[in-house]
């Protein structure tokens, strides 16, 4: 049935190639970009043809023979490979013109996410980083209350048990621990509710236990804990602002996570079909990544 003349048409989706067939690729990204209506998943390719092949069926798409291929298939691309991995062949799907959805930290190291932050920056391509939080309501309306505050110091944490065993126990996870897995999502809400950070510094381990204390440019201070090697029911994110008024909490624990997925794959393709990336873009992982780096035990 053709559109009524004063409905207008609704977009093509947009054609995205996904990298990666593990956990993470079955779970969230496959399952989001099949879903649509603003996205259609073309093409998945891994390293493995068998596990490629199990993610495209389970979502009714075709298994890309190589790299090369799923580039030709789509015009953007969505990252669930470890962080070594994406800097790598991020940088190739930008000279390639396809835009980026992006997992966090963009690389495993500094010079390798300047590199494709620069990439992107020249090609001109959209890019959007997967930090799920962000796109959930409550996080969006504790961002806007904190900017109304003054904030002298705050508290906060990111603990699961992931890495003790099951999916999230990943051979880069295992190596790089809580502060490259955990640190980008908590950096980035204390930088965006307490404002800029200026110095970050880390004591401990960033595979067992890691405590960072950030200076930020208005004079607060505040701390994270940040674990993914303790024994939790469930995972816990948490930030407390502090100040002359009132405090103000921030708390995952009941919020329900499958509420982001619906509203990052809209802004996603708002994105790629305006031509023009969000705030938590490139850009802002490589910001997130130099805060990673000061972050590092010496």
């Amino acid at each position: 049935m053709q559109p009524a003349p004063d409905t207008p048409a609704a977009p093509d989706p947009i054609r995205v190639g996904l990298v990666g067939a593990g956990p993470w690729a079955r779970t969230m990204h496959a399952r989001m970009l099949a879903a649509g209506p603003e996205t259609e998943l073309t093409a998945v390719w891994a390293r493995r043809d068998e596990a490629a092949r199990e993610v495209a069926e389970a979502y009714g798409t075709r298994a890309a023979s190589s790299y090369d291929e799923l580039l030709g298939r789509c015009e953007a691309v969505a990252f669930a490979v470890p962080p070594a991995v994406q800097a790598r062949l991020a940088v190739t799907a930008a000279l390639a013109g396809k835009a980026l959805l992006l997992e966090k930290p963009l690389g495993p190291d500094l010079p390798s996410a300047r590199a494709l932050a620069e990439t992107v920056a020249e090609t001109g391509v959209v890019s959007q980083l997967v930090l799920t939080k962000r796109y959930h309501p409550a996080t969006r309306d504790f961002l806007a209350r904190a900017a109304g505050l003054d904030v002298t110091g705050a508290r906060s944490c990111y603990l699961h048990g992931g890495f003790l065993g099951g999916d999230l126990a990943t051979a880069w996870r295992l190596e790089h621990g809580a502060l490259l897995d955990l640190g980008p999502h908590l950096l980035d809400l204390l930088d965006a509710a307490v404002g800029p950070v200026a110095a970050v510094r880390g004591t401990g381990d960033p595979r067992r236990w890691i405590e960072l204390t950030c200076e930020h440019t208005s004079g607060a201070v505040s701390q994270a804990s940040l674990s993914g090697a303790v024994n939790l029911p469930r995972a816990r994110t948490r930030v407390e602002l502090f100040g002359p008024r009132e405090e103000l909490v921030y708390d995952t624990a009941a919020l329900d996570h499958e509420v982001c997925w619906p509203v990052l794959r809209a802004e996603f393709a708002a994105a790629v079909r305006a031509g023009r990336s969000t705030a938590l873009d490139a850009r802002r992982g490589l910001r997130l990544q130099e805060l990673l780096t000061q972050a590092l035990p010496r």
